[in-house]
């Protein structure tokens, strides 16, 4: 992966990609252009964290089944 890659995945910015790895922008701003395979399992790591956030913060609660229906009678032990 180049690094102009992984800055672009990471927010656009050598700011933005450290802050989303959690390393210092010294850091970013020194990869060399083609990444080692540590950092670039360090980007995907990254990736799959803000791809599960974003996913965590866009699903819904459950809504509980109305009562008296055979799913809450159910759950509630009540069923046949």
């Amino acid at each position: 992966m180049l690094k102009t890659r992984a800055i672009e995945l990471l927010g656009g910015s050598v700011s933005a990609a450290s802050k989303a790895i959690g390393i210092t922008y010294q850091a970013v701003d020194k990869w060399p252009e083609t990444l080692t395979p540590a950092l670039r399992d360090r980007v995907q790591a990254a990736l799959y964290r803000q791809h599960c956030d974003s996913a965590a913060a866009n699903t819904q609660p459950a809504t509980p089944a109305p009562a008296g229906s055979d799913i809450a009678t159910a759950a509630a032990g009540q069923g046949a």
